[in-house]
């Protein structure tokens, strides 16, 4: 092997050393910029989750506004059934009511109704079975 001559060396290590400083003062600017960029990368985020809040917000107030309007419709609709009923109702209208009303139950609804005994209807046997 040839070996290199000591000018070349001494070029060779003087230009490393260049190389070393210039890292070492290059890498403190290096990083104030990248936290300086990530700074600003959590800003933008901040403020974009920030906007998204107030568009759901907003969108909840809509949703209120119009869950409101729709109660109020409904009031209005009971209102004037009850003005056109207008003190009609009966008894057996009432149970009519009553029983549509029932209809809209899912069938794992039990409705118990008092006898004399004050016992349900359907439990009323029960005891009987026990024994």
């Amino acid at each position: 092997m040839k070996e290199l001559p000591i000018s070349k060396m001494i070029k060779a290590a003087l230009v490393i050393a260049v190389c070393v400083v210039a890292v070492c003062f290059l890498i403190p600017y290096y990083n104030v910029w990248q936290q300086e960029m990530s700074g600003r990368a959590e800003l933008a985020k901040a403020e974009q989750n920030r906007k998204i809040k107030i568009e759901e917000a907003r969108a909840n107030l809509e949703a209120e506004k119009l869950n409101a309007q729709a109660e109020i419709e409904r009031a209005k609709g009971a209102a004037e059934a009850i003005r056109i009923e207008n003190g009609s109702l009966s008894p057996t209208y009432i149970q009519y009511l009553w029983v549509r009303q029932q209809s809209d139950l899912n069938n794992k609804t039990v409705i118990y109704i008092p006898t004399e005994g004050n016992l349900p209807v359907l439990e009323s046997t029960r005891i009987i079975n026990d024994k």
